[in-house]
């Protein structure tokens, strides 16, 4: 049976009673203390009593109803309310403030917060977002009894924003957001405000590959605006484990006297690639291209192909195709991963690549790119030189990036605001 459920706006400023139903103050807030459980246990009440707030442990409290909260005992003697470390004020911290839906990887405003008393226990169990909660808060406490519950989300699936509470000493579970993908991170930090979203970057901040699969999907504003905020030593940590070109585009967007001592800061591999990438205009193949790629001898055979296709770090996009090149370096053919998969591993590659591949200069426009790319039907497109060797690649998701309109995921509502 499913327990009633008692709405955080009937609760606060309702009468506190003592064991004879006597008026003895009001209710102005509710405490927990989230941990590990799925739903958070109610650890006391914040009461005024002649004109104190004081703190009324739960186990104080033999009632918890709109009606008013009963105390248990004939004595009053409360200590006076200071917050601790860890603990919510549900009214004052949470209430009407946005909250992370993890199911839905939404921003959601907790318009309403719903309590019960599961086994003999007052816990929070969900949030209504919607609007009912706020027309609940407005109306007198008598009409809004009639006002019946809105779509609850499951706390369960919640996680609060805490950067704003004293004494907190607690962030957003990195375990949580870890169940989203990168992109789905992304759109929660940009509906975000910017210290919610701050607080987001630095729960994934947890794992640095994550950190900064999630800043490679941030839109250009939203990248600036927290790399600005680190330290050039922080700025190169996070773009030495992105992707080179992702790394270039990054410090391009920063400040001319921020550049450099960011890009000097950098590992000397990652450095290397960066640099010669900020040699060409950002919006040609050079600019575009990703410098890790896969390119292999055309006397190697599939076996040791595919051996070097799971050895590799390159991004999953890129190892779609391996280059195939001849003894001078130049390419001179690919083969897809399906190809090696279907071919007889001791074959070469000379053998089973497609000879002379679609190529682009890189001092190829964009225009251009999209063209050569929708022609040939390519996912990804190689980048030579004038002696036919190759620089990089472009995937198809580095051009639609330019291609898409700004704002286009608000504009679509991936990260609207669920009201």
């Amino acid at each position: 049976m499913t327990p009633p459920i008692v709405h955080l706006s009937d609760l606060v400023r309702s009468p506190l009673l003592d064991a004879h139903g006597e008026r003895v103050g009001r209710v102005e807030d509710v405490i927990v203390r989230p941990g590990g459980e799925a739903h958070p246990q109610v650890t006391g009440v914040v009461a005024a009593v002649a004109g104190r707030e004081l703190f009324v442990p739960i186990w104080r409290v033999s009632e918890l109803t709109p009606g008013g909260s009963r105390l248990e005992g004939d004595s009053v003697n409360l200590g006076r309310f200071e917050r601790r470390p860890g603990e919510l004020l549900l009214a004052r911290d949470l209430s009407s403030r946005h909250l992370i839906n993890v199911v839905g990887a939404r921003l959601i405003r907790a318009n309403e917060i719903e309590l019960a008393s599961v086994d003999a226990e007052w816990r929070v169990v969900g949030v209504d977002p919607s609007g009912r909660g706020v027309v609940r808060r407005l109306l007198p406490r008598a009409l809004a009894r009639r006002i019946g519950p809105g779509p609850v989300v499951d706390w369960e699936s919640i996680e609060p924003f805490v950067a704003h509470v004293p004494t907190a000493r607690m962030r957003i579970p990195y375990r949580k957001l870890a169940r989203l993908r990168p992109a789905q991170i992304a759109d929660l930090v940009e509906a975000a405000s910017h210290e919610e979203g701050e607080e987001i970057i630095e729960a994934v901040g947890q794992d640095h590959e994550l950190e900064a699969d999630v800043f490679e999907e941030l839109d250009p504003e939203h990248q600036r605006e927290f790399l600005v905020a680190r330290s050039d030593e922080d700025a190169a940590r996070l773009l030495a484990t992105m992707a080179a070109d992702d790394a270039a585009d990054l410090i391009a967007d920063l400040d001319q006297e921020r550049r450099m001592p960011v890009l000097e800061a950098l590992p000397p591999r990652q450095q290397a690639k960066v640099r010669a990438l900020l040699s060409y205009h950002p919006e040609t193949a050079g600019g575009l291209m990703s410098p890790d790629f896969l390119a292999l001898s055309e006397e190697t055979t599939v076996a040791g192909a595919l051996h070097a296709v799971r050895a590799s770090e390159a991004a999953p996009e890129t190892l779609a195709t391996i280059y195939v090149s001849d003894a001078e370096g130049r390419l001179v053919g690919t083969v897809s991963v399906v190809g090696l998969v279907k071919s007889d591993p001791d074959e070469i590659l000379a053998s089973v690549s497609e000879r002379d591949p679609v190529t682009v200069r890189p001092d190829a426009d964009l225009h251009a790119i999209v063209r050569k790319m929708s022609d040939f039907n390519l996912a990804a497109s190689p980048v030579v030189d004038h002696d036919h060797k190759m620089l990089g690649v472009v995937t198809v998701d580095d051009v639609l990036e330019l291609l898409m309109p700004t704002g286009w995921r608000r504009d679509f509502g991936m990260t609207a605001v669920e009201e």
